[in-house]
């Protein structure tokens, strides 16, 4: 009786020791995950104004998030405009706010026949939510936004086509899996899956901890995102006929190109449906913008860092500074013959 007993509570020791093996890394998992995406605001001296893009014009509406949040849209028309090739979806990056800061982008499109369907995904700018929930949040809330463009009357009609940066060139491509339909995708530093940002972040914070925490990261995913958890751009790809353009730079230190880029080019290089773009320096956040952007960005972040040697840096004194020195004309400067063969690109893939 006596051995049954030690075996029961040896056995009582073991259950409960792996139990807590399993449960507080979860646990810390499920708090880093949370604490990790909050709201995001466009900071007040990067905000665009329609006013700044001659002919730009916008139509703000509504839609709903899949989790009751209403989300708020972006019709971009260009004036005098009568009649539009497509229409292109935009999906904004993570961090930064919502889809104000690719205004440019909206300009360029609409100035060249298409129209353009912008919206602040969850916990962002102008849209409800606590937080963005998460990686997955950005295929949920696109999948929705092209619900609506593909519903509405007056767009309905039209072929649709996504454009998506970084946490937006994850979603345009994810997005494939439950929208098949789409004409064409550009994805610019974008990524394969949603684990991929965390890893790549977590490696540059905690180094191989990463490696421990990263399998309960994806079950905790998985609990609060069921099926857009799991979904892969590659298994988007496959699942659409939809034509796709990837760009990415080779010194991108926020996603690196073989969480996304690389998987791709090795798959698909030969596959007449791809085309592929590797910048050797264009970063991350300027992955699309000019030569002279770039450089401009350099130089007002050196003056910058050289004034508040001998002045006191604030909140307020950086929104000032930003809002009385930079000329954001310069700063966000399109790639201009990159985005000439975004528009060839999209136009053929309509046409076919």
């Amino acid at each position: 009786m006596k051995i049954k007993g030690k075996k029961r509570v040896v056995g009582v020791i073991c259950v409960v020791v792996v139990l807590l093996l399993m449960v507080i890394p979860f646990s810390i998992s499920a708090v880093l995950y949370e604490t990790t995406f909050g709201r995001y605001e466009t900071e007040e001296p990067y905000i665009r104004d329609i006013s700044e893009f001659d002919g730009l014009e916008v139509e703000q509406v509504s839609f709903q998030s899949k989790e009751g949040n209403q989300l708020a849209g972006y019709l971009y028309t260009h004036q005098g405009s009568q009649s539009y090739e497509g229409i292109i979806v935009l999906a904004h990056g993570l961090g930064g706010g919502g889809q104000n800061s690719y205004m440019n982008v909206a300009h360029y499109f609409t100035s060249n026949g298409f129209l353009v369907f912008a919206y602040d995904a969850t916990g962002n700018d102008n849209s409800e939510g606590k937080s963005v929930r998460g990686i997955p949040q950005g295929v949920e809330d696109l999948e929705q936004a092209i619900a609506y463009v593909k519903t509405d009357a007056r767009l309905k009609e039209y072929p649709i086509c996504l454009f998506g940066h970084s946490w937006g060139g994850y979603s345009v491509a994810n997005v494939l899996n439950f929208c098949p339909e789409i004409k064409a995708v550009v994805s610019c530093s974008g990524f394969n899956r949603s684990s991929d940002l965390i890893e790549a972040q977590g490696r540059e914070m905690v180094g191989s901890v990463i490696d421990i925490l990263l399998p309960y990261v994806r079950l905790y995913e998985k609990i609060k995102f069921g099926e857009y958890a799991d979904t892969t751009a590659i298994e988007g790809f496959e699942h659409s006929d939809a034509a796709v353009y990837v760009v990415h730079s080779q010194d991108d230190t926020t996603v690196s190109p073989e969480y996304g880029y690389e998987l791709y080019e090795q798959k698909y290089a030969n596959d007449l449906r791809f085309q592929f773009c590797l910048f050797e320096n264009s970063g991350h956040s300027f992955v699309y913008y000019s030569d002279k952007a770039r450089e401009y960005v350099a130089r007002f972040n050196e003056a910058f860092s050289e004034y508040f040697e001998t002045h006191e840096l604030t909140v307020e004194t950086r929104v000032e500074y930003i809002r009385e020195n930079m000329d954001k004309q310069q700063a966000f400067e399109l790639n201009e013959e990159l985005f000439a063969d975004f528009l060839e690109f999209y136009r053929s893939s309509i046409a076919s």
